[in-house]
């Protein structure tokens, strides 16, 4: 049982991640989580109102079983398969973090100043997490995809435009950590 509780290693997690995007790249499909945005928004109708919206949104029901795979197995991870909710962080990281304003840094997945109830509804915690989450969703479209699909299904598929996506995502998140961050908390 220790096996499911605790973290799978990387050349175990890795490998099973390469045969999934084997098999989609064999059956001709690109994985992407952002993607299902689009679809969800064409099945409510969407195409009315913007040609972005007008494609064949049933073609895309296996990307939307792979949302809702994850949600499921995330929340049975979450609250069967999660014994210990601390994070294994490097002691500097902890440091730096307390430097930021977080109390109890690794003590849990997400901290609490973020999205803890009190910060939520809170003026400044709802305005980072909604102006956080427009960014992110603009981002992820104008970049034609989020993370998962650039770097994990893009660069398998050797896309040079998601290979230039994935070095943003990774400038933009430094930019975000250590320059952005510390001014917005």
């Amino acid at each position: 049982m220790d096996f499911i509780l605790n973290p799978w290693p990387w050349y175990v997690s890795g490998p099973l991640i390469t045969l999934v995007m084997f098999l989609l790249i064999y059956e001709g499909k690109n994985f992407g989580m952002s993607s299902n945005l689009r679809t969800v928004c064409s099945m409510g109708g969407a195409g009315a109102v913007a040609d972005f919206f007008k494609f064949d949104w049933k073609s895309q029901r296996w990307n939307l079983m792979v949302v809702l795979g994850a949600m499921v197995g995330g929340f049975l991870a979450h609250t069967f398969l999660t014994p210990d909710q601390t994070i294994d962080l490097n002691p500097t990281t902890i440091e730096s973090l307390r430097e930021l304003g977080f109390n109890t840094p690794g003590s849990q997945y997400v901290p609490a100043e973020l999205y803890g109830w009190d910060a939520v509804l809170s003026l400044k915690g709802f305005l980072i997490l909604a102006i956080g989450g427009l960014l992110v969703g603009f981002g992820a479209r104008y970049a034609g995809g989020c993370t998962s699909g650039h770097a994990i299904s893009g660069l398998s598929n050797l896309q040079w435009p998601s290979l230039v996506a994935v070095i943003g995502f990774f400038v933009g998140g430094l930019i975000m950590t250590h320059l952005l961050l510390p001014v917005i908390l």
